[in-house]
């Protein structure tokens, strides 16, 4: 691996340690009582973490595969870098945004609202965009390219099955039919 292959994979893994504190640091809420949970989550959760271990565990050999271009090289570098940062400011905002929401079951609690400002106004699952922006991130300045493909298509089944779960908790228990609440999607973006 060159330098710039260097720089960009210490970055990219910085970005990691950042996404971590957002969530180990962050002020933690009073407790609320819990109204109800949706435990078919946990499988989407953990076949996004699948996708994520996949993206750290086969590096390529080559940091560059091609034949000596600094611009493309240096491209690679700088898009991987700026995904990665970029992912964790929008995962921080929306921590931010939630605020004693914030949790990492899929459950709702007493006086519980669909949060819809901030990153929710444009995007629905802000922090999983965030995860799986650290992933590509983490793809491009590390991964073998079949690694990567393989960990977009787990890590997107498990959004499915989360995004999916959550959905369907917030319309039981919301109240909001179809036509109100926001659109929820296989992507984390509204469609």
């Amino acid at each position: 691996m060159d330098t710039i292959g260097a720089v960009a994979l210490i970055l990219v893994f910085l970005s990691w340690l950042i996404f971590g504190a957002i969530f180990l640091l962050r002020k933690r809420p009073p407790k609320s009582k819990e109204t109800k949970r949706v435990a078919a989550a946990k499988w989407g959760m953990a076949l996004q973490g699948v996708g994520c271990a996949l993206v750290g565990s086969f590096h390529r050999t080559n940091w560059w595969p091609f034949a000596p271009l600094h611009f493309g090289e240096l491209a690679l570098a700088v898009a991987a870098i700026v995904v990665a940062y970029a992912s964790c400011f929008f995962c921080l905002r929306a921590v931010r945004t939630l605020g004693k929401q914030r949790t990492y079951a899929a459950r709702v609690i007493e006086g519980h609202e669909l949060i819809t400002q901030g990153p929710y106004a444009v995007v629905r699952n802000p922090i999983y965009l965030g995860m799986f922006g650290l992933m590509i991130a983490t793809g491009l300045a590390y991964t073998a390219w079949w690694a990567l493909l393989a960990a977009v298509v787990i890590f997107l089944s498990g959004n499915r099955i989360r995004i999916s779960s959550e959905e369907k908790l917030l319309r039981e228990l919301l109240g909001y039919s179809s036509m109100s609440m926001p659109a929820m999607s296989f992507f984390p973006f509204h469609f």
